[in-house]
């Protein structure tokens, strides 16, 4: 009889992940009793509503949650790293270099009196000992790798001069030049039009695929999660609600994910109007 294989543990995996918000009477907790795991080529996707608490739990694992804002855990553990007993110094070390997060939208995450270029190449300087001409011929690199076509054009230019897509290029080579374990992609493509958008996830799924990466995919598109991803967390009011495999997701159960489905326009089918989702009050328990 043949061994079964063991699963191989996962890169990050979280139990009961809670941000409390003191100041915020009608809903104190962002997120509430979040679990993840995700693994070495995995991409899992954190879909919902705006305001669900996609982008809030990505932040908490960054550690980037500033005061009165209370995040706790069961566990957290990252590469077997406990990060619940880490200190703030050795998460800091952590976070760009092993775990980096991409941003909604570029325009407010680079800085505007500087060049594109000199913004990468400082984020490797900043993990890695390397001179300035290393930095630059690095950031060139993850540039190209990027798909920019002329980088050493494009290295000089400001924010400002780079449209959507490619600035959100930019921010994709920014936070994987220092090669992390993690990237969390805060819906890098709500922004763009539907070329350049297939154009970035082609770029993020071949840099899963080469690296091993592991991927959490935030977006609020459920056609584009069911063709992407490898699973799907649906999240409402700060909560999981359902878990499911992505090409499974047209059997999901839960009321809420069937609703958001149903709400999805089809181009073979009559549907007007469109179904409206109605909200219970159990979901939020």
């Amino acid at each position: 009889m043949s061994e079964v294989m063991a699963k191989p543990a996962p890169v990050l995996a979280i139990e009961t992940l809670t941000l409390a918000l003191p100041a915020l009477a009608d809903r104190p907790h962002a997120v509430a009793d979040v679990s993840l795991t995700i693994g070495a080529g995995e991409t899992l996707c954190v879909v919902g509503e705006s305001g669900s608490g996609k982008s809030m739990t990505g932040r908490a694992i960054l550690d980037l949650i500033p005061p009165p804002g209370i995040v706790t855990a069961d566990r957290m553990i990252f590469r077997g790293q406990d990060l619940l007993t880490m200190d703030k110094r050795e998460r800091r070390k952590l976070r760009g270099r092993r775990i980096s997060m991409v941003m909604q939208d570029p325009k407010f995450s680079l800085n505007p009196v500087r060049t594109v270029g000199d913004q990468i190449a400082e984020a490797y300087r900043v993990h890695h000992k390397a001179s300035a001409r290393e930095a630059k011929q690095r950031s060139l690199a993850m540039l190209e790798q990027v798909q920019i076509r002329e980088p050493g054009r494009v290295y000089d230019l400001y924010p400002h001069e780079v449209s959507g897509g490619m600035g959100q290029r930019v921010m994709i080579a920014m936070m994987l030049i220092a090669e992390p374990d993690i990237l969390i992609a805060d819906e890098p493509t709500s922004a763009l039009d539907v070329t350049v958008q297939l154009q970035i996830l082609k770029i993020l799924d071949d840099l899963v695929t080469q690296r091993g990466m592991g991927l959490i995919f935030i977006s609020h598109d459920l056609r584009l999660v069911s063709s992407f991803c490898d699973r799907v967390l649906v999240m409402y009011a700060g909560r999981v609600v359902e878990e499911i495999e992505a090409t499974r997701l047209h059997e999901a159960q839960h009321p809420y994910t069937r609703g958001l489905l149903e709400c999805l326009p089809q181009i073979a089918a009559d549907r007007h109007p469109l179904p409206v989702l109605s909200r219970q009050a159990e979901w939020k328990l």
